[in-house]
């Protein structure tokens, strides 16, 4: 779990991913295209994939990846990314972040 904690804090959007998700690849998108850089870890790259996956799931996500931090705090999976992209609540939220 230190090591999620540690990662999530690194930058001010950061998402953990898997090379093979295509839900991940559409939030990374997603944030591309509002003009912010996430970093992007992707954990099935990771020698300690699983206890990353594990961390995640217990930090409150119900899929491991796309797990997206804002701010250092966890924001969701994709389901909840969309769902306040769509409430134009997302928006706000990474106005800092945007490049």
């Amino acid at each position: 779990m230190d090591k999620v904690m540690r990662l999530s804090s690194e930058k001010g959007v950061v998402i953990f991913s898997k090379s093979s998700c295509c839900l991940s690849y559409a939030v990374q998108v997603l944030f591309l295209d509002l003009g912010v850089s996430p970093k992007i870890h992707e954990i099935d790259k990771d020698p300690e994939c699983r206890e990353m996956e594990k961390a995640l799931m217990r930090l409150g996500c119900s899929k491991p990846v796309p797990a997206v931090f804002i701010g250092g705090k966890l924001v969701g999976s994709t389901n909840e990314v969309m769902s306040m992209h769509l409430s134009s609540s997302l928006v706000p939220l990474v106005k800092p972040y945007i490049c």
